[in-house]
């Protein structure tokens, strides 16, 4: 087991959010619940797969909703409600541990995200908890059936929902993921579009081989590449999508973005005109809180489970949705999925026709002639 440092904790919510490809929360509200933890005197542990007992019991906290800001009009709606000055996933977490009357010896992010990672290292330090080096995703996803708890078949329930006004659900049964997505996401769509939530708790025994393993470990490592080639000068995204087996897809300005908030998910695209050698060329990005696919030119160039990731060139730092300006200076690059979303399961599960686009996925490395 191992004791994370505050720069341990930065730079692995930095490469969370790089491999957040545009979600996955915010990096600064992250680094603040870390700060406020610290604070606090309280102490994040990493624990591998093999050092946390069969017996032990493991949940999965996060944030579920939309990562678009809240409207005035939203604000507005909620303005006579109260707040209860918990984090809701932290909330949740103690919710879930009450139902099942008993307590959670370590928690797993459910994705890596510069604000939903944080939201469980949060919740596993002011509980005292451990930090499980694994996740079901390898990335940021958009619903909660994407992940490989759902390709191994596994059960999400029970599953807590508690927002910011101090209502608690607690959904004993469901049908299947997809149907507790479309639970969880209209509770979202009335709480100001984000609830925090306890899914899969589960033995480690049970959900140790449907997990991802050593990815907060593989964030920390893209997080201090990403910082390294800050302080040594170098070209941050070139350095990183190196450190990832990736490579860079394209430079240029932001020219033209549209985002809106629909059904629970922040939805939109964005073009980039290209500058230095990818002149006379653009770039389009269609996203889902996430980047899911990508056109150069027109023509199909990334899609999921693969990670379409952008920097911004001069404030050097990974840019998340929907926050974009005309004019911005932006590299795009690319990163393999993890093995595990390229079975055929997990293409059915995570692929360009789960969103609507009648296309075969054909990973990065393939296109791109990168070392597999």
């Amino acid at each position: 087991m191992k004791k994370l440092s505050r720069q341990d904790l930065y730079d692995i919510l930095v490469g969370c959010t790089i491999l957040g490809t545009g979600g996955g929360g915010s990096l600064e509200k992250g680094l603040d619940l870390i700060d406020k933890a610290i604070q606090a005197g309280k102490e994040f542990v990493l624990a591998g797969l093999d050092e946390v007992p069969d017996h032990a019991m493991v949940g999965v906290p996060y944030m579920c909703g939309a990562v678009s800001p809240e409207t005035e009009e939203q604000e507005m709606k909620y303005r006579g409600l109260p707040r209860i000055g918990e984090e809701p996933a932290l909330k949740a977490l103690e919710e879930m541990e009450g139902y099942l009357g008993e307590k959670f010896y370590g928690v797993i992010s459910t994705e890596l995200g510069g604000g939903n990672t944080a939201v469980a290292f949060y919740a596993a330090a002011m509980l005292g908890k451990k930090i499980i080096d694994a996740d079901p995703a390898g990335r940021s996803v958009p619903e909660l059936q994407h992940s490989t708890f759902y390709i191994n078949q596994l059960p999400i329930y029970p599953v807590a929902v508690a927002n910011d006004f101090g209502d608690v659900v607690i959904v004993k049964e469901v049908v299947n993921d997809e149907r507790a997505e479309a639970l969880v996401r209209a509770m979202a769509v009335v709480s100001g579009n984000s609830v925090g939530v306890v899914d899969h708790p589960a033995r480690m025994g049970d959900i140790k081989n449907a997990v991802i393993p050593g990815a907060i470990s593989y964030a920390l490592e893209i997080g201090r590449a990403f910082r390294e080639a800050g302080e040594n000068g170098k070209d941050i995204a070139a350095e990183v999508a190196k450190a990832g087996g990736g490579c860079i897809l394209f430079k240029g300005r932001v020219s033209q973005y549209s985002w809106d908030t629909v059904d629970g998910f922040t939805i939109g695209d964005v073009t980039i005109t290209g500058e230095g050698e990818y002149a006379g060329s653009t770039y389009k990005i269609w996203f889902k809180n996430e980047h899911i696919i990508s056109w150069k030119d027109g023509s199909v160039d990334v899609t999921v489970p693969d990670l379409i990731c952008i920097i911004k060139d001069e404030e050097r730092e990974p840019l998340t949705n929907p926050n974009y300006e005309e004019g911005m200076r932006v590299t795009v690059f690319g990163l393999p999925a993890p093995k595990e979303w390229r079975t055929g399961e997990g293409v059915k599960a995570f692929g360009p026709r789960h969103f609507g686009f009648d296309l075969e996925y054909i990973p990065l490395e393939e296109k791109y002639g990168l070392k597999a």
